[in-house]
């Protein structure tokens, strides 16, 4: 019989506590969280960039983080905030300004979007402190350490998450995370990363969730069921009692993880969940599959997992274990594209990448560690600004196509006109109604285009700061930077595009909109 989560804690937790008293960490890239792309369920909807394109600053206490996202000229203007060193309950205090809605004792990301918050240099360590993402959207949290967040006991934050997600969020990645606790419920944790109260289009990749009786849930009850989808992959889950993780109604696609030493039980869809189950290696471990403690079932897709000592309870009222032999009795619809590592390779793929300092390596999709280019490897300064990932060049040749297209947007601002932006008319123009906003050019059949120009009115001439251009056909980033212009990105054949301004200086005048094939 294994022992309870606290107890098999103390040959681990000695070694950390030497590493941590001995100062040995492992270097960490300069580069931010641009070294790679969003993977998932979180390239979806509009895709997940975080900061891309805003200024880039440094952080080594929680404060300094708070201070960076209320600095902001407003809640979605684009940043990236590098941290390093260690992040406590001691040195987060709370920070008010046009861009934030914090608290003290909490990392907290409320009522914003488009913020990037990644590990840098001799790493970043959130120790007893918790990151709590609320009513926010297009976040990363990148290359960093979250241990021992407690909700009960001293110190306590953000209700015992290491990362813990609620009310209105979508397009969250987090990647290359390690989340640890030091027991389960008894001992004053609770879940190392919940989804809950609407929260949507999440993807947990390369990370390790260790030492904890709660890996993390989507949907806090039986009645919180929307939520979702959500895509883990190339995760390391260690030592966990269950919940890995709990789907209440929601959709998870759940590949290449790594699960040793789940002591009553995995993967739990109930309430309607699905999961899509997909070359994943379990060893060691009980129920990794099935609808558990309760009668509302759930479901799942399997194929090509490798069942390592693994053993099952029987059935029972509310106890619905998918083995011994796992067969599928749903299907669940992948919309983006991905690649399988064979099972076999999973433990040594996954123990090569998953985690905070491994240089964020990725899987080639062979069973190959690799490091992705980074995009940039300048240290950063409180008012230093990242290189734009698209730059204006001189107006293009060739037919405008958005004369005789259709064209529609987000909230304007009075006495505007979506038209205004494809009338070829420059004294005429498009506002949204806020500080940011969106404005599309549509077609009535697919039409092909790999440039846009945008012009701004006159007197309103750099006012639009960052922005994305996105495939709204199907919500895929084609690509980000800032300032108005031309813009250049892959031919792309799609019935409607769409500029989304993140950030701006002063209100948008979009006076002309153009497309080129």
């Amino acid at each position: 019989m294994r022992k309870p989560v606290a107890l098999r804690l103390s040959a681990a937790l000695g070694t950390l506590a030497l590493a941590a008293a001995t100062g040995v960490v492992l270097s960490m890239p300069t580069a931010s969280a641009a070294a790679a792309g969003a993977t998932g369920f979180a390239t979806q909807n509009g895709g997940t960039t975080g900061g891309a394109g805003g200024t880039t600053v440094k952080a080594t206490t929680g404060t300094q983080i708070h201070a960076a996202l209320c600095g902001r000229a407003s809640t979605s203007t684009p940043i990236t905030i590098q941290v390093e060193g260690t992040i406590t309950v001691g040195n987060t205090a709370k920070v008010s300004g046009a861009g934030c809605n914090t608290a003290a004792g909490v990392i907290e990301l409320k009522g914003i979007s488009n913020v990037t918050l990644v590990g840098v240099g001799t790493g970043a360590v959130f120790d007893q402190i918790g990151i709590h993402i609320r009513q926010s959207s297009n976040i990363i949290v990148q290359n960093v350490t979250v241990q021992n967040v407690k909700k009960s006991g001293s110190p306590t934050s953000n209700g015992g998450d290491a990362i813990g997600m609620e009310t209105d969020v979508h397009n969250v990645w987090v990647d290359h995370a390690t989340l640890v606790a030091s027991g389960g419920e008894s001992e004053g944790f609770d879940g190392l990363f919940d989804m809950k109260d609407n929260t949507q289009y999440v993807t947990l990749s390369y990370s390790i969730l260790r030492n904890s009786g709660r890996g993390g849930l989507v949907g806090s009850s039986d009645s919180d069921l929307a939520n979702g989808p959500v895509t883990f992959h190339h995760n390391r889950y260690e030592n966990i009692d269950s919940r890995t993780p709990l789907l209440r109604g929601a959709t998870a696609h759940v590949y290449n993880n790594y699960y040793v030493s789940l002591n009553e039980s995995g993967i739990n869809p109930r309430a309607g969940g699905k999961a899509k189950v997909d070359n994943n290696y379990f060893k060691d471990s009980k129920d990794v599959l099935g609808t558990f403690y309760t009668d509302l079932p759930g479901y799942w897709q399997v194929s090509g997992n490798i069942f390592d000592n693994v053993t099952w309870s029987e059935p029972g009222e509310d106890n619905n274990p998918a083995g011994p032999n796992p067969t599928s009795n749903t299907t669940v619809s992948i919309p983006y594209s991905y690649t399988l590592d064979a099972a076999s390779c999973v433990p040594s793929i996954v123990t090569a990448t998953a985690g905070a300092n491994t240089g964020l390596k990725v899987s080639d999709g062979n069973c190959v560690a690799t490091t992705p280019t980074a995009t940039s490897t300048s240290t950063a300064t409180p008012t230093a600004t990242a290189t734009p990932t698209a730059t204006a060049t001189s107006t293009p040749s060739g037919t405008n196509l958005s004369i005789a297209a259709d064209s529609d947007g987000s909230s304007k601002a009075s006495g505007t006109s979506y038209g205004n932006v494809r009338d070829g008319d420059t004294s005429t123009y498009w506002s949204p109604a806020a500080s940011t906003g969106s404005i599309s050019i549509k077609w009535g059949s697919a039409t092909t285009i790999s440039k846009i120009n945008i012009r701004e009115a006159s007197g309103a001439t750099g006012n639009i700061g960052s922005w994305r251009v996105l495939n709204a056909d199907t919500g895929a980033v084609l690509t980000s930077g800032s300032g108005a212009g031309t813009i250049s990105f892959t031919s792309t054949s799609l019935k409607k595009v769409t500029f989304e301004i993140t950030g701006s200086t002063a209100t948008p005048r979009v006076a002309e909109f153009e497309t080129y094939a």
